[in-house]
């Protein structure tokens, strides 16, 4: 698989092994800059193991990953400490909310912020009318801005996934990685989360593992569809969903809704 300018992330031959289980073979997938690429499956099929991979959270057990910067050299993710990876521009947003509930929604984006600088930095930063700036407008593009000054826990499940969405993209990566984003949410929400990172995706690219199709149809750019640790299919959503390998592995399980 060759690279080119519009590639951000390379995904090469990827195989996990965990105590004698292969989590995940000889995965191979290019990743478009400023793209909306999901990866869906049925559960086990390695979706989240991959996220682990990329992010090095995980060690593959062969293969490796390369990060492409836009303005920069390319840097192998794989043996990367994390924290050097999210300060490249590599983030993750777990399934679970980990905003903190006690603090403003401000004071939970300036964390955020801080998270770029070193300990004594942090303690000793204070927040830049610049940095209020942004802060203020990404609260404004996920719709947060007239809660900025109450407890993020005070807000509802959607909003406060809006929120780490936030804290996200406030620190300007070049890729965000989403693990479930729509996961608890109605209808609505997961309508405005899909246009969200629609608006997120003209700046910087989105990796989104998902099994709600409804959302995936809505958004998605293009679709890798992982089975049993492999990729059984990888193109853009219409053709992947009317695959017939595709249906009756994966989407014949309980629906299209929830596969």
């Amino acid at each position: 698989m060759g690279t080119d300018n519009n590639t951000v992330l390379k995904i090469k031959n990827i195989s996990v092994v965990f105590d004698g289980f292969q989590a995940l073979t000889e995965v191979n997938v290019n990743v478009k800059r400023n793209t909306i690429h999901f990866f869906i499956g049925p559960n086990g099929a390695g979706k989240t193991t991959l996220l682990d991979i990329i992010c090095a959270k995980t060690k593959p057990t062969k293969g490796n990953v390369t990060f492409y910067p836009k303005d920069d050299e390319k840097i192998r993710l794989t043996g990367m400490k994390e924290y050097r990876i999210v300060n490249e521009g590599v983030v993750r947003k777990f399934q679970v909310p980990s905003v903190f509930v006690n603090l403003t929604v401000f004071e939970n984006m300036e964390l955020s912020l801080k998270g770029n600088k070193g300990v004594w930095q942090s303690i000793f930063h204070r927040t830049s009318a610049e940095e209020k700036k942004l802060i203020d407008e990404t609260l404004d593009k996920v719709g947060l801005l007239d809660k900025k000054h109450e407890a993020a826990g005070s807000l509802a499940h959607g909003q406060k996934q809006w929120l780490e969405i936030a804290m996200q993209f406030v620190r300007k990566p070049e890729i965000i990685m989403l693990d479930e984003p729509a996961a608890g949410m109605g209808k609505p929400e997961t309508f405005k989360t899909g246009e969200l990172l629609k608006e997120i995706k003209k700046e910087c690219t989105v990796i989104v593992v998902e099994h709600d199709m409804d959302f995936v149809k809505q958004i998605a750019d293009c679709v890798t569809v992982l089975h049993e640790g492999k990729v059984l299919m990888e193109g853009n959503v219409h053709d992947v969903l009317a695959d017939e390998t595709v249906q009756a592995v994966y989407l014949g399980r309980g629906g299209e809704k929830h596969a």
